[in-house]
């Protein structure tokens, strides 16, 4: 079993005024580990990832990323995580080479870096009739594999996923995920929110957050057997039946 802990969470806490957005969540996570974060609406789970990929500060408890502390070395978390989210992830008036550059250059990479990473990139996803197009030129499928690769273009130890698969059809789905295994196989731990169930199936392990707290957390199957459920689905609306609030 992967034991290298590479996410460490205790009692982590982020509270606007009187409201506990998310409240004493804790929990590890392992390198090369698959690590679904899932929640309805209002549940908490955004909240809870701007802690841990540092651009939110917690209200109180504590969390290290990738060996760095949550409070002291959130630059160096920022460097050392990848992220990417179905609402933002690429510059969409800049080429796919562009984007390349910019994300290397932010990632820290030197210009030979990114010259090699890029080439490999636009050679695996077979875009090189496209690369100096502009993303938004691209289908959505496309862009979603891309802004993935260019997330982990760095190598980094974890890549945080928000709602990635979004919008896209059935097929691209799978294709993301085979996309998510092999960065896991290469050591990638993988952190994802999805709010497509038949995915938490796709994830070695889960958590399952209601009104801020997580409620659930094993592998799928384990899960499944608990709540003696017949799929990750009938395990979430179990668990979110008894929510109190909602976005």
């Amino acid at each position: 079993m992967k034991n290298e802990i590479v996410i460490k969470t205790e009692k982590l806490t982020k509270k606007f005024g009187d409201f506990i957005a998310a409240n004493e969540i804790t929990f590890e996570v392992y390198k090369g580990e698959i690590f679904g974060f899932l929640g309805a609406n209002g549940a908490g789970k955004t909240t809870a990832m701007k802690m841990l990929i540092g651009i939110s500060k917690p209200s109180y408890g504590n969390a290290q990323i990738g060996g760095f502390d949550i409070y002291k070395q959130t630059e160096q978390i920022k460097k050392s995580i990848g992220y990417m989210s179905q609402k933002f992830s690429l510059y969409e008036d800049l080429t796919i080479r562009e984007n390349i550059q910019l994300f290397g250059g932010i990632y820290g990479l030197s210009n030979k870096q990114i010259e090699k990473k890029g080439n490999e990139l636009i050679d695996k996803l077979q875009l090189h009739d496209e690369a100096d197009k502009l993303v938004v030129s691209l289908p959505l499928g496309w862009k979603q594999k891309l802004a993935f690769s260019i997330a982990i273009l760095h190598e980094p130890k974890i890549v945080f996923l928000d709602e990635p698969t979004g919008g896209v059809d059935p097929i691209t789905r799978r294709q993301f995920w085979d996309m998510i295994y092999e960065a896991a196989h290469h050591g990638i731990t993988v952190f994802v929110t999805t709010h497509y169930m038949d995915e938490a199936e796709y994830c070695d392990r889960v958590s399952i957050m209601v009104d801020g707290v997580i409620t659930a957390l094993d592998s799928p199957k384990n899960l499944k057997e608990q709540y003696k459920a017949n799929s990750m689905n009938e395990v979430f609306v179990t668990l979110a039946r008894g929510a109190k609030r909602g976005e």
